[in-house]
């Protein structure tokens, strides 16, 4: 399983997220992916902000601690900066944990969205 999500409009109403989960990325991990970019995207994006963290998710949900990363997030990490991830390898045992916690949940995306 990579990644699927629900249709917030095929859903109906439904209570709020109980929880914003706030994923932070510091300031040198931030240039680093920045410097694997292409040049045309590097231009597009422009310089960081001086700023020691910059948010890169925020995930809505109804438990109080931490989720398990989707496993498309896993995998897309361990492929490397210059393909997007974080450049961080691949663990199996979180791979795992990440699959059996996803095998039967989804994020709700907004208008049909990616859920990403």
């Amino acid at each position: 399983m990579l990644t699927r999500w629900f249709d917030a409009d095929a859903l109906g109403e439904r209570a709020p997220a109980a929880w914003l989960d706030v994923i932070l990325y510091s300031r040198a991990q931030l240039l680093k992916e920045r410097d694997a970019l292409p040049a045309a995207d590097k231009e597009a994006v422009g310089p960081l902000p001086n700023a020691p963290w910059g948010i890169i998710s925020v995930k809505a949900q109804d438990e109080a601690g931490e989720t398990p990363m989707q496993p498309i997030t896993v995998m897309r990490n361990a492929l490397g900066r210059g393909e997007g991830g974080s450049g961080v390898q691949l663990d199996p045992a979180k791979y795992r944990a990440s699959v059996d916690y996803w095998c039967d949940r989804a994020p709700v995306s907004a208008g049909g969205g990616s859920g990403e």
